[in-house]
C-alpha cells in the first residue's frame, strides 16, 4: 500500500478531486488546511532573508491556507489516482498549483482498511 499526499493551492478543486477518486474506486481520503513555509515567513515579515522578498509576490493574501489531501491506496490505484489529480489540477510543475508525493505504507488499521506488510511483524 502507498500514501498519496497532495498539497494544493487550488482550494476550490478538492471536491472535484474527490469525485474523480470515487470514479476510479478510491473510497476515502482526508483533507486538512495547511500553510507553507513562505506564507508563515511572509506573515512574520521576515525581510532579512533576501530570497523571501521575491516570494512575497507569489503569496495570495486571499488564500492563507492550502489544502492537503491524504489517501492510503492499494498499489494498483496509485497511478490512476495521480492521473485523476492531474486531470483536475492540471500541470503541477506550474507555480502555485501544488505538489504530490507517494510514500510506502507498512501498516494500516482502522476504517475500512487493514494492512500489514509481512515483514513488519505486528
Amino acid at each position: 500500500m502507498k500514501l498519496l499526499v497532495i498539497v494544493t493551492n487550488e482550494r476550490g478543486k478538492v471536491e472535484e478531486v474527490f469525485k474523480e477518486f470515487l470514479e476510479i474506486g478510491v473510497g476515502g481520503a482526508t483533507v486538512i488546511d495547511t500553510q507553507g513555509m513562505a506564507r508563515i515567513l511572509y506573515d512574520k515579515n521576515v525581510d532579512k532573508v533576501p530570497i523571501f522578498g521575491s516570494l512575497k509576490m507569489l503569496i495570495d493574501d486571499k488564500y492563507p491556507f492550502n489544502k492537503t489531501i491524504f489517501v492510503v491506496l492499494d498499489d494498483d490505484l496509485v497511478k490512476p489516482a495521480i492521473q485523476a489529480v492531474k486531470r483536475v489540477l492540471g500541470d503541477l510543475t506550474k507555480p502555485n498549483v501544488g505538489i504530490l508525493f507517494v510514500l510506502p505504507v507498512e501498516y494500516v488499521e482502522g476504517g475500512s482498511l487493514s494492512y500489514c506488510r509481512s515483514d513488519v511483524g505486528l
